[in-house]
């Protein structure tokens, strides 16, 4: 554990290694947990802030994405302290993590992964302490959830993918079978399928968030059985670097990492949370924070990122035009929708919610090898 505070001061655990109020939130995703009064202000000098992270901070994704969040707060508010641990395991070991982070006097914590009960246990017993859980499903006074959605920036590369695919047949590197996973491999098939309604992808999941080996194992799998154009939703570059051997486009996700495969890089799924974890914090200091839920939309934490030099004009100019069409209002996950199983999940005309895009537990047709 880590006092940013005083660099020079560490503690060993035993554990493996824009303002938000201009912040385009969905109705009914932004509540407070019930009418409580919020948790007291605190001076800044002696505030402490706490960082739960799922993977290391050097690995140019996910935690990589949090941990300059972590930084900006730092910068925002000098004079408080700041915790750090990173390499949380999804064990009790996590519950021992965000206790210590309470014992150690945290007035806000955030867990930048969803711990489930590991992290709600320590919850429940530390009333007066704020909590943060990303990708989270509970609220509660002290608690509150935030995500991204990024559904629609994958919807946008989809269409990308479908153009530049010679075969249709796109390749998917995976994580768990959990929601965001069925959010970003039904938005990829359903932008592909716009342009090219033959398309399927073939999801490979490796049981982990930061695999390098793992993902470059399942990217070459997927191009040796004929995908041609790689995505996926891991927190490094590896099956990046396949597709660049291999003379595959492939999109990523969290941060801009071209630099591991130029020639093949398309665009990734930017992750940016500083304004957010800035906003979250001041509230946390003047008294007027509350436990709710929050989706940060595209163009305010979340995105794609420039081009790659792969992609054809033509295929810019048509996603990006559906791009602007989404931040001007437009939903394009709209039925009629049947899950790869042909049974119809949603009606003809009917749109998709914010909430239920945040909680997809099935896959569309066209997804391959993704399910219970």
């Amino acid at each position: 554990m880590y006092d940013f505070r005083n660099p020079s001061r560490r503690n060993v655990l035993s554990l493996a290694g824009a303002t938000g109020a201009s912040l385009l939130m969905p109705p009914g995703l932004i509540k407070p947990a019930s009418a409580a009064t919020p948790l007291p202000a605190v001076d800044e000098k002696d505030a402490i802030f706490a960082f739960g992270h799922v993977g290391p901070i050097t690995d140019e994704g996910w935690t990589w994405s949090h941990n300059e969040g972590m930084k900006a707060v730092q910068a925002a508010f000098p004079k408080s302290r700041i915790l750090m641990v990173e390499n949380i395991p999804y064990s009790a070991d996590a519950s021992r993590t965000f206790r210590q982070f309470v014992s150690q006097g945290a007035h806000m914590v955030f867990s930048t992964s969803n711990y489930g009960d590991f992290l709600f246990d320590v919850v429940s017993r530390s009333p007066k302490v704020a909590f943060m859980e990303a990708d989270g499903r509970h609220l509660a006074d002290n608690f509150g959830w935030y995500y991204i959605q990024h559904w629609n920036p994958t919807y946008v590369v989809g269409i990308a993918a479908g153009l530049m695919s010679k075969s249709g047949k796109l390749g998917y590197v995976a994580s768990f079978p959990v929601p965001s996973v069925y959010s970003s491999t039904n938005s990829f098939i359903m932008g592909a399928r716009s342009v090219n309604p033959k398309a399927t992808v073939q999801v490979i999941s490796i049981n982990s968030w930061f695999d390098p080996q793992g993902a470059a194992q399942a990217g070459t799998a997927l191009i040796d059985n004929g995908c041609d154009f790689l995505f996926g939703i891991m927190d490094e570059a590896a099956y990046l670097q396949v597709a660049e051997r291999r003379g595959v486009p492939a999109a990523m996700w969290n941060t801009d990492i071209r630099r591991y495969g130029p020639k093949s890089y398309v665009s990734s799924i930017v992750c940016d949370w500083k304004a957010f974890y800035v906003d979250q914090a001041r509230k946390r200091l003047a008294g007027t924070w509350t436990g709710a839920g929050t989706l940060l939309p595209m163009g305010a934490g979340i995105d794609r990122d420039a081009w790659g030099e792969s992609v054809p004009m033509e295929a810019q100019q048509k996603a990006d035009a559906v791009r602007t069409k989404i931040l001007g209002g437009y939903n394009p996950f709209v039925g009629e929708l049947k899950d790869n199983k042909g049974q119809v999940r949603l009606a003809a005309g009917k749109a998709m919610t914010e909430a239920e895009l945040y909680n997809w537990d099935w896959s569309v047709e066209g997804v391959l090898g993704l399910s219970k």
